[in-house]
Formats: C-alpha cells, structure tokens, sequence
C-alpha cells in the first residue's frame, strides 16, 4: 500500500487534488480511498487530505499518519507547519514553489524533494486569479511524472470526468506541469 498526505490552503483545490488523483489510480486498476480533514472550515485556512492506493481492496480506515509522499499546495506551509511530519526516511515532497529543491536543505537531507511552479502554470491558464490560482491539477501533472505512481494520461481522463469547470485549461495545466517536471528531471540527471 502507498499512502499520501496532500497540504494546502482552503480553495486551493486539495481536497478535490486527492479525489481527483484517487480516480485516476482507479483507472489504473486501483483499490483507492481519499478523504479530507478540515480545521476551520474557510477560505484560506490550512487543509489536508489523504489518499491510499493498493493493488489489494484497502480496510483501513484512519488518517494516514506516515505517508510516502507528500504534495504541498502552498509553500507557505513548509514554514508554518511540519509538513513531513511522519513521512517516511527517503519519502518524496512534492512543493509547488517557484524556488528549487535545494531551497529546502533541511528537508533535502531527509527526503527526496522535488518543486515545481504550478502556481505560474494554473495562471496561465487562467486557473482561480492571478493572485489566488487554483494548482491542483497543475500539480497532479507533476506529481504523475515525479512519482510513477499514475500516468498522466489517467489523471487527464480523470480532470475530463471529474471538473465541471474549465476541464480543457485544467487538462492543459496538468500536461504543461508534467513537461516541467520532465525537463527538471532530465536536468537533475544530466
């Protein structure tokens, strides 16, 4: 079983990011289980969510308390909160940040952290404001290329199925993420 622990910030998308994600692996022939927690209930406010995935039907039924991966919304969290609170030695975190992972030395020596700027992609494709733009599926893109745990072709069918607004820009934001991190990835092995 892989579980993961999904941070962000009230109207960020990351409750619809781990259902969005849970369908995906659904149909790569996956047991999957997403679920939320919330705090104060409001825009803003830190929320996370919760996703397991298994090739076996899955029965447990509580939070995820040590995660292999981590997906962090706001990067203001890693400053505000330990976001890798139980993550597993050599776990990956995936930020959305325009900074790179060396930016996280603290981190970098535990886990394997990768970044990348959904915030600029969900911009661009006019994804939430300018200010405030929405990067779950920005980010689901990059999490499909920087994990292998789901293809992005599978977490498109899932953007198509599952957003009721803008699906093409989000499908869009998701293959332009994903090509960031591909090309990160190739630096980073050059």
């Amino acid at each position: 079983m892989r579980e993961l622990r999904i941070h962000g910030r009230g109207g960020q998308g990351a409750v619809v990011a781990s259902k969005l994600l849970a369908v995906a692996l659904f149909h790569e022939d996956n047991w999957v289980q997403s679920f939320p927690a919330f705090g104060v209930e409001r825009r803003g406010a830190p929320v996370t969510a919760f996703l397991r995935v298994d090739r076996a039907p899955i029965r447990l039924r509580c939070e995820i308390m040590a995660p292999d991966d981590i997906i962090v919304l706001d990067p203001t969290l890693v400053e505000a909160t330990d976001v890798a609170a139980g993550l597993k030695p050599g776990g990956m975190i995936l930020i959305n940040t325009a900074r790179g992972p060396e930016t996280y030395p603290e981190l970098q020596a535990r886990y394997q952290v990768v970044t990348v700027d959904a915030s600029s992609v969900a911009a661009r494709h006019g994804l939430g404001s300018r200010t405030q733009p929405i990067v779950n599926t920005a980010i689901l893109g990059a999490f499909a290329v920087a994990s292998g745990l789901v293809g992005l072709e599978s977490v498109c069918q899932a953007i198509r199925e599952e957003v009721p607004t803008k699906p093409e820009a989000n499908e869009a934001a998701a293959r332009e993420a994903a090509l960031l991190m591909a090309a990160a990835e190739e630096v980073a092995h050059v």
